[in-house]
């Protein structure tokens, strides 16, 4: 059982990381959508929003689900074109479905968000419905969901969800219509996004975003699932180190590992980066280091920047070589400019934010960065591992697991949840303002499926 312990479902490992850890042989069971009889009393619509990694990549021109699955693709892997016009940097990938179960080897079939959506249909009579083919029950006890290429950029992402409650509201012919919204980990900031601008992207030049709370006439409640407002300090070591399926990093060219190669060809991955001004990393001495994530060259400085790796010229083409760091500073600047817009302070009347989540697992909030003494080299610490000084002198694990570790789900912490930073920043008691709050016992890779959450939930949108 310890390999069921062991795994990851969406949002998880290392944040972009939010890997299924399902070792060799997996395979996903998307449902069909079938709508049953509704009950007479109308109920708003749901939107389950999956986290990154929550949604099937397809082929389009081959029908191939290249994600998810252990072994790679004859012809596809998951990095993106790199160019600094991030418009163009597409492959042949778009969303299939969103992954409702997993199964490995011989253990039980794993749920991821098939449960969700059945809590949701036998306790309160929801059934599911088609974005571009709803029924004329699709504006009641419906549920939608929305699989997406979590690859790309969040903006877009929020705005493509946008323009598809739109088209949905038109063909249902219910302009006033609104909808209830579970955003899971990323999915939870797509949301967001989607509510605070609508169908805008950032403003050009790096221009300051004033929220305009476009996109909130949609929505009646946004439910945000361990999501990281504030970004996770575990999606810098997926941008240092890569993730592995199972947690194991196997070099064979049939297993589908994400090397920090492939992570950095990805713009959502800087996206979940610690947001500006909440970064904690400290140095051997456990004293605070001022670092700014978003600047290139404190990536060059400490080695963690994939350009700088010796493997990297094997990696891309030459062509992509030339494009690489102007690419990178581009990523980390709009990621920031992404970051600071989800913190301008504002709130809106019309949309209700709900947090629900978890502070009962030991969870990476500080980073340690130090010399290491045989070769001089910096070392950056994602867990509380012993470690020498540069002087002799050694520090246990213990004494850093009360430096480096703070209550959260293993993946999010508490304080990125209800983004308390960012609220302390912006001298705002609370930067979500959430209309409720609820903190369980659970693991970041098992909240939709915890029956609690479920249950919570369905009271939640129950009235």
């Amino acid at each position: 059982m310890q390999i069921l312990r062991k795994m990851r479902t969406i949002g998880e490992h290392a944040i972009f990381g939010v890997m299924l850890s399902v070792a060799f042989f997996v395979s996903t069971q998307a449902q069909t959508p079938t709508p049953s009889p509704i009950q007479s009393s109308a109920k708003t619509p749901v939107i389950i929003i999956p986290g990154l990694t929550g949604s099937e990549l397809v082929n389009q021109k081959t029908g191939e689900i290249v994600w998810f699955k252990a072994p790679r693709s004859k012809d596809d892997d998951l990095r993106l074109p790199i160019s600094t016009n991030l418009g163009r940097n597409r492959d042949n990938l778009v969303p299939g479905d969103i992954l409702r179960s997993v199964k490995f080897g011989i253990f039980p079939r794993v749920d991821v968000y098939g449960g969700l959506i059945d809590s949701f249909k036998n306790t309160l009579g929801y059934h599911e419905e088609f974005w571009d083919t709803p029924t004329a029950q699709g504006d009641e006890k419906a549920i939608y969901v929305f699989p997406y290429d979590w690859r790309l950029d969040n903006v877009e992402n929020a705005r493509i969800l946008i323009r598809k409650i739109v088209a949905l509201k038109a063909k249902l012919k219910r302009p006033d219509l609104k909808f209830n919204v579970i955003g899971h980990s990323m999915g939870g900031i797509i949301a967001r996004y989607a509510a605070m601008y609508g169908d805008a992207d950032l403003p050009a030049g790096g221009r300051k975003a004033v929220p305009t709370w476009a996109g909130a006439k949609h929505f009646n409640r946004v439910v945000l699932l361990g999501t990281p407002s504030e970004g996770s300090a575990l999606s810098l070591s997926s941008m240092i180190n890569g993730t592995a399926i199972g947690g194991l990093k196997v070099d064979l060219p049939w297993v589908q590992n994400i090397s920090k190669f492939d992570v950095f060809t990805i713009p959502s991955s800087y996206e979940l980066l610690p947001a500006p001004g909440t970064f904690q990393a400290v140095d051997e001495n456990l004293e605070p280091l001022n670092i700014d994530l978003y600047d290139p060259k404190v990536w060059t400085k400490y080695g963690w920047n994939a350009i700088d790796d010796k493997g990297f010229p094997s990696q891309f083409n030459v062509a992509d070589r030339r494009s690489a760091t102007p690419f990178f500073a581009a990523m980390l600047a709009r990621a920031k400019h992404f970051q600071e817009a989800l913190a301008a302070p504002s709130t809106s009347g019309t949309v209700k934010f709900e947090i629900v989540g978890a502070d009962c697992t030991p969870t990476i909030d500080t980073v340690l960065i130090y010399r290491e003494p045989k070769t001089n080299k910096w070392k950056t610490l994602f867990k509380p591992t012993s470690f020498t000084k540069n002087g002799g002198e050694k520090v246990t694990a213990e004494e850093l697991k009360t430096v480096m570790l703070s209550p959260g789900d293993g993946v999010v912490t508490q304080r990125s949840l209800e983004a308390n930073t960012q609220s302390k920043l912006g001298k705002v008691p609370s930067l979500l303002n959430p209309d409720a709050k609820k903190i369980i016992c659970s693991e970041h890779n098992k909240l939709g499926a915890n029956a609690d959450v479920q249950n919570y939930l369905i009271g939640l949108f129950k009235d």
